[in-house]
This record gives structure tokens, C-alpha cells and sequence, in this order.
């Protein structure tokens, strides 16, 4: 088979591919999605696929133009059938093989993609996967990383409270007038649902975190937090110190320090590089 080129980029950027399917994903992440994404490398490209025709999308079509995504249209060709996978799994293909990109962002909670993240890693390309905590574990492994969207959701504002009416001067008391006769009462408006409430953090895997400081340590425990996180990420692409309610893994550990110690070590240029020991 013929391997696809691959073109070097001066700028010393990855270039990503963001692929979003409308069906599978909520249009409230897309900010924090997009800054998780500039983590990893450039946007170069960022598609949308669905049926923007329907009411479901309705919510994609006021973040497209904000964020510079180009909508696909995918119209379903037949009732109860998704034509959105197709659509973007060939278009996967067709930039993969134009050998300009370093990796690809599969935005979707749908286990059918399954099989394009693994081909897309046998090309050589890193795959960056985002979805809710539902996705399939196969999906999730099938990914060299994922994050889960419920991390990336904004906070919600709390509503202020209502504030109390002045009192008023009893007004005097009217005459007695004639009842007039019962009308039905108007239908009550409905309520706007309510925003999806973001999940608690999980328990803190203590476990996992103590076997891959023992795969990264030295002779006397001590293991390069650079290279523990990257061990993390091989064994569990999901690993996210978010999801424990931390932003980061040295907070995580720093959290639990009956279990764990954190130090500082000189490294060469005058910076500092951090060791973690597993206690007990």
C-alpha cells in the first residue's frame, strides 16, 4: 500500500484536524473544546457534520460562524439512519492521505469511529478524542488521548436572588362587587430546560496513579512527573486530573499527601523539574 507523504512545517506547530459530529456532541463545550485542541497543536482545519436542517442543530448553528467551523450538511437518506459517520469517516481518510496533518480531533461520543482512530494511528497520526462519559471504553482506547467534554463545560452562573417587594399601605377595603363568572385559566408557560448539571469528581484512582510511578521511578522511587503523566496517558488515554477535581497532575498528587510526595529538582538551565515518590 502506498504511504501517504508528509509535509514538515516550519513553524514547528502540529497541524490537527477537528472533526465534530453534530449528533454526538453538545454545543455548549465548544469554547472549552477549541482551547483543550490549542493545547495539542494548530486547527488548521475544523468541520461540523449533520442535518443542520433540523431543530436538533439548532444550537451548532450559533457557534459556526463565532468560531469559524464549516458545517457539512449530511442529509439523512433514510428515516432512523445516520449518514453523519460516512460522511465524516471518509472525509478522515481523504485528509489523512494529504499527509499535512500531525493528528486528528474526533469529536463524538458514537463507539462507530471506533475503527477510524485506530486506522488513523496506523498512518501515524495522533488521535485526540472528546466526548461525554457515556463513549464506549473501545472508542476511548482506541484514542492516544481522551477527554471527556464534561471537564471542558463552562460553569454555569448562579441565578441572584429574588429580591423581596417593599411592603405596602393596606389599601382600603373596596365595595363588595358582583362575582363575575369563572374564565379557565391560561396555560402556563413553559419552563426552558435546565442546563446539564456537571457530573462530581470521580475517587482519585490511587492505584494506578502508585503503578505508574513505579513503571517511571528510579532505584530510589523517585519518578519524573513528565514521564509518570506520559506512562498515564499509554495505560489510560482517559486519565484526566480533572475529572478529580484538579487542573493539573501535580495538584493531584500534592492533594493526597499521605500517599504521595512532590519535590523539586535543579535541572540543566537553571530550571526546576518535579519527582513524585509513592508513601506507604
Amino acid at each position: 500500500m502506498k504511504s501517504r507523504p508528509h509535509v514538515l512545517h516550519d513553524d514547528g506547530q502540529r497541524r490537527l484536524a477537528v472533526l465534530i459530529d453534530a449528533d454526538n456532541a453538545q454545543a455548549s463545550v465548544i469554547e472549552g473544546l477549541l482551547a483543550e485542541v490549542a493545547k495539542y497543536g494548530l486547527a488548521s482545519v475544523k468541520r461540523i457534520y449533520g442535518d443542520f436542517t433540523t431543530q436538533q442543530q439548532a444550537q451548532w448553528k450559533k457557534v459556526l460562524l463565532k468560531h469559524s467551523i464549516t458545517p457539512v450538511q449530511q442529509f439523512a437518506y433514510t428515516s432512523g439512519k445516520n449518514a453523519t459517520d460516512s460522511a465524516l469517516i471518509i472525509d478522515a481518510m481523504d485528509l489523512m492521505y494529504t499527509g499535512r496533518f500531525d493528528g486528528m480531533c474526533l469529536v463524538s461520543s458514537d463507539s462507530d469511529f471506533t475503527r477510524l482512530a485506530q486506522r488513523l494511528r496506523e498512518e501515524g497520526l495522533t488521535v485526540y478524542g472528546f466526548g461525554e462519559r457515556k463513549t464506549p471504553d473501545p472508542f476511548v482506547q482506541a484514542c492516544d488521548k481522551f477527554i471527556y467534554t464534561e471537564v471542558l463545560r463552562a460553569e454555569a452562573p448562579e441565578p441572584a436572588p429574588a429580591a423581596k417587594p417593599a411592603a405596602e399601605k393596606p389599601a382600603a377595603k373596596p365595595k363588595p362587587a358582583p362575582e363575575p363568572a369563572p374564565t379557565p385559566a391560561p396555560p402556563a408557560p413553559a419552563e426552558p430546560p435546565a442546563p446539564p448539571a456537571k457530573a462530581g469528581p470521580l475517587p482519585v484512582p490511587l492505584d494506578l496513579l502508585r503503578q505508574a510511578i513505579e513503571e517511571a521511578s528510579d532505584d530510589e522511587g523517585w519518578a519524573n512527573l513528565g514521564a509518570m503523566g506520559a506512562y498515564l496517558n499509554k495505560i489510560k488515554p482517559d486519565f484526566d486530573p480533572r475529572l478529580y477535581g484538579q487542573k493539573k497532575l501535580s495538584d493531584l498528587l500534592r492533594k493526597h499527601p499521605k500517599h504521595f510526595s512532590v519535590i523539586e529538582r535543579e535541572s540543566g538551565g537553571g530550571g526546576k523539574t518535579l519527582y513524585v515518590k509513592a508513601l506507604g
